[in-house]
């Protein structure tokens, strides 16, 4: 009976430690979810901002979001990939392409947590134009340049990886 205990405890250990983690979803996760990104600290997420999604209300009637909602919205979409690049495990195929993509999400996630509410917020008061522009081009002024700069290396990163893989990525440059 020891040694079947002992068997069985090998087994588990040995599962554990397999990787069974695909290129493409290590891509996915890492690289591709970064997408939803673009327009952090630029005319995309401000245009977005401007003009809200509709949501259904409790009659079934098309309503607009308050920017709040947006972007309460694109934080819980941003922590949930944090959480799954938090979740996967490095290796030294990996590792780099992990790493890029966890310093992206560490840079924009404050931001989206402190300055977009607060922009949300003027939008969703109806603050002058010149306080919301005011925002916005401060937002732009400290963060596109930084963010820029960590996308790029991700998504560079990224191409090396897709193609050592043969992973198939219209990359629409």
């Amino acid at each position: 009976m020891q040694s079947l205990t002992r068997l069985l405890f090998i087994f588990i250990l040995f599962l554990a430690s397999c990787n069974t983690t695909t290129p493409d979803r290590y891509f996915g996760l890492a690289v591709l979810n970064s997408n939803m990104l673009v327009g952090f600290a630029e005319e995309g997420l401000y245009r977005d901002l401007e003009s809200p999604s509709v949501k259904m209300d409790d009659k079934g009637a098309a309503v607009p979001m308050t920017r709040a909602e947006m972007v309460k919205d694109k934080i819980t979409f941003v922590d949930e990939d944090v959480e799954e690049i938090n979740g996967l495990k490095e290796t030294d195929d990996t590792k780099e392409m992990i790493q890029a993509s966890k310093a992206l999400y560490a840079y924009v996630v404050p931001v989206y947590k402190t300055e977009y509410v607060q922009l949300a917020k003027l939008y969703d008061e109806a603050a002058p134009k010149e306080s919301i522009a005011s925002a916005t081009k401060a937002i732009n002024d400290k963060y596109y340049a930084g963010f820029k700069e960590r996308y790029d290396k991700l998504i560079a990163i990224g191409k090396s990886y897709a193609a050592k893989h043969s992973i198939k990525v219209n990359w629409a440059e």
